[in-house]
This record gives C-alpha cells, sequence and structure tokens, in this order.
C-alpha cells in the first residue's frame, strides 16, 4: 500500500509508544529511566502529514548495477578476457542484486491523529485507508 499526503487513515492495530527521560533536576525520574508510556487504539483516525520512501542500497548492489551498465555499454567492444573477468564480478554481486531487487522499499508516515497526537517516522503498514 502506498500513502499519500492528505489521505485519511485508520490505526490499523493497538500501538504502545514508549519513551525514555534523561535525567535533569526538575525530573525525579531514575536516569535513563522510563518517562511513560502511551497506548493508542487501533482505529484511530488522522490524516497523512508526510510521506518518506527510503532506499535501502547496499554498497555491492550499487556496483552490480554500475558493472551491469558498463557491460552493457561497451561489453561489445572490450576485449575477451576484459569482457569474461566482468561477467564474472557481475555473477559475484548478483546475489546482492537479487536481494535488493526482493526487498520492498521501507515507507515510513507522519500521521496527525484527529485528536491532536502526531506520529512521527511510523511504517505505513501500520496504517489502513479510512
Amino acid at each position: 500500500m502506498t500513502l499519500k499526503e492528505g489521505q485519511r487513515v485508520k490505526l490499523a492495530a493497538d500501538t504502545r509508544l514508549t519513551d525514555w527521560a534523561a535525567m535533569t533536576q526538575e525530573s525525579p525520574a531514575a536516569p535513563g529511566g522510563v518517562a511513560g508510556s502511551l497506548l493508542l487504539a487501533a482505529g484511530i483516525e488522522g490524516t497523512v502529514e508526510r510521506v518518506v520512501a527510503h532506499e535501502h542500497q547496499s554498497q555491492e548492489a550499487r556496483e552490480y548495477e554500475r558493472l551491469a551498465s558498463l557491460l552493457e555499454a561497451f561489453g561489445r567492444d572490450m576485449p575477451a578476457g576484459s569482457r569474461r573477468q566482468l561477467e564474472e564480478q557481475i555473477a559475484s554481486l548478483e546475489p546482492e542484486w537479487t536481494a535488493y531487487q526482493e526487498q520492498r522499499q521501507r515507507v515510513t508516515v507522519r500521521v496527525r491523529f484527529d485528536l491532536g497526537l502526531i506520529l512521527d517516522d511510523a511504517h505505513e503498514d501500520a496504517f489502513t485507508p479510512a
């Protein structure tokens, strides 16, 4: 599912949010202790304010892409030995490229709930269209 800015959504499942508090003179909480948690009930509605697609391409996948492009563009004009070496390099990087192609692009959203809370950097799968 791809969410869009301005789209109305509902939280798909009960979600517990926990935050850690730093020790200050004003706060009697223990250093690094839990400040508290908030439970958001499934079904609360809000509006998508921001959608961010995160690209997770490894260095090996980028290298595969670069070498494959090089082979496609100049392979027919390369000496046989150089072309064979390039093909071997590409073949050795193919598992990384396949893994990259199979992984789903991670998308996070910022949602402003009708009750005034804002949930930022939440995975898009946490929501359903309202």
